[in-house]
């Protein structure tokens, strides 16, 4: 065990964060924001990239620390993000202007993401990326993997919840809330899906098939 945990950390520090995400990461702090970690954001920017993104929609804007990643994988893409507080959406506005993003690809959408995602529509996206409420989890992959084209990706951020995932003893309601994602997602024949242990958990899935 404690040659993983030293392989995990190893990964995790191997990362190291442009100024500009730094930059992002101490405004999420400052605002009480858990971003995603520098490896997890590596990951999803290698994803962006290698998917040849164009269109990307983010459930859970923060601060700006994961838009920051995914627009390194994928720079020219256009980026759609979802979060109910206005105040970290206009912190991550702040971040994007000072990387230089242009305004045009990024439209920022304050709101409930339950309330927004059955308006969107099907097939439109090449990447979907969520980062927010554990209770609502299974609906949002849900949409989202409705929202994304043939060969899209939806990732999942925190998969693992801080390790309690894997621990049998933890049995609280967000651990349950996975637990019950991956559960559905491995009896799924319509993804391909892949389980990582960056950052906390990052799950995986390209759709098959509309």
């Amino acid at each position: 065990m404690a040659d993983k945990e030293t392989s995990w950390r190893y990964a995790e520090e191997f990362v190291v964060e442009p100024e500009a995400i730094s930059t992002a990461r101490q405004h999420s702090l400052e605002l009480g924001i858990e971003a995603i970690s520098p490896a997890m954001g590596a990951q999803l920017a290698l994803l962006a990239a290698a998917s040849t993104s164009h269109s990307i929609l983010e459930i859970g804007t923060g601060a700006g620390v994961s838009g920051l990643w995914l627009f390194r994988g994928a720079p020219l893409a256009v980026l759609t993000s979802i979060d109910i507080e206005f105040e970290h959406q206009q912190a991550a506005r702040t971040a994007f202007a000072e990387a230089d993003v242009p305004a045009n690809r990024i439209r920022l959408i304050t709101g409930t993401a339950l309330d927004v995602l059955p308006r969107m529509n099907d097939g439109a996206y090449d990447l979907i990326f969520i980062d927010a409420d554990a209770e609502s989890l299974l609906d949002y992959v849900e949409h989202g993997l409705r929202i994304a084209r043939r060969g899209g990706i939806v990732v999942v951020a925190h998969a693992l919840w801080r390790g309690r995932v894997a621990d049998p003893a933890a049995r609280d309601e967000t651990v349950a809330d996975y637990r019950a994602l991956l559960a559905t997602i491995s009896e799924s024949s319509a993804v391909i899906a892949s389980l990582s242990a960056a950052g906390d958990g990052l799950l995986q899935l390209v759709k098959l098939s509309d």
